[in-house]
């Protein structure tokens, strides 16, 4: 077990202290994070609270994290949206609110249990049990396209095409306020946040070089909606890079606060999509690109912005 304590901002005063928590734990399931808090796993200023608890600046925040228990992952028989599938890699477009590969909290529900049921004992093990195919991968309300690689060759080619930054990934998302600049670059080297746990952040010490390159593809009264291009890719690089400049995504309570969503309210996280993703194909040598359709969500938001 172990315990780890830290700080309440001011933009999360007055939320429940279980929906907090499942920011700062963004792979813990809120049911699991719920059972925390009954089982007297979590206390603020030193007291045990309910899941409803309304935190407040400054609160001291602990949870106890227990061990985790080493569990077959098994197949299941998840609807997938395949984009493309041969005998080495499989493209797929991820849909919201789906974690990538089991963790606390989440050990069924995953892309990998999907996987798993559509390729049988066809996956990659590099990465060991937990992450059988997963070579690169997106955040759990990030929509859109994802490598799935199928042998350990095709894995090994093309995690050194992520480590080359030779992999072609654009996104497409919605920033709060009107950005001027119809093209420019963020750099800024990204690691964890000094004093909040869940965050990463900008110019850190320790940091690893970061590149975000954009466009405007179309202005909205208050919103911009953009396009985003990878030259590195950091944890939540797309959403610490907007929002080091004033616009951070749509929805994204991590990095925008909770104040600024009172309109959208039915949101689940930031408005980000995996548009397009491109590399060389391990087996071939053949470039290939594929481009996963924006979610009908993130459609509807569109039309809603252009009618206002």
């Amino acid at each position: 077990m172990q315990t780890e304590t830290f700080e309440v901002q001011r933009e999360q005063e007055g939320e429940r202290l279980d929906r907090y928590l499942s920011t700062v734990y963004p792979d813990f399931s809120r049911s699991f994070i719920q059972k925390l808090i009954k089982n007297q796993q979590v206390s603020v200023n030193d007291k045990c609270q309910k899941a409803s608890y309304p935190i407040r600046e400054n609160d001291l925040v602990s949870i106890i994290i227990p061990d985790a228990v080493e569990t077959a992952i098994l197949p299941e028989d998840l609807p997938l949206d395949i984009l493309y599938e041969d005998e080495d890699v499989l493209i797929v477009n991820k849909p919201k609110g789906m974690v990538v590969h089991p963790s606390a909290g989440h050990s069924s529900g995953t892309l990998v249990n999907a996987v798993m049921y559509h390729c049988k004992d066809s996956l990659s093990g590099i990465n060991g049990e937990i992450r059988p195919g997963i070579v690169h991968r997106i955040d759990m309300d990030t929509t859109g396209s994802l490598i799935v690689c199928k042998n350990d060759e095709a894995h090994l080619n093309i995690a050194e095409q992520i480590k080359n930054h030779t992999v072609n990934r654009i996104y497409e998302g919605i920033v709060y306020g009107n950005v001027k600049e119809e093209e420019g670059t963020v750099e800024g080297a990204i690691g964890r946040h000094p004093t909040d746990r869940k965050k990463m952040a900008i110019n850190v010490k320790n940091g690893k070089p970061a590149i975000t390159h954009y466009k405007v593809l179309k202005h909205f009264k208050d919103y911009t909606y953009m396009q985003f291009k990878l030259e590195t890719g950091r944890t939540h690089q797309i959403r610490v890079h907007m929002a080091s400049i004033g616009h951070p995504l749509l929805g994204d309570t991590l990095y925008a606060g909770n104040g600024k969503h009172s309109r959208f309210k039915n949101l689940q996280g930031q408005t980000l999509h995996a548009k397009t993703i491109g590399f060389i194909h391990p087996r071939t040598g053949q470039y290939m690109e594929f481009s996963a359709p924006l979610p009908d969500y993130f459609i509807r938001l569109l039309d809603l912005l252009k009618s206002n």
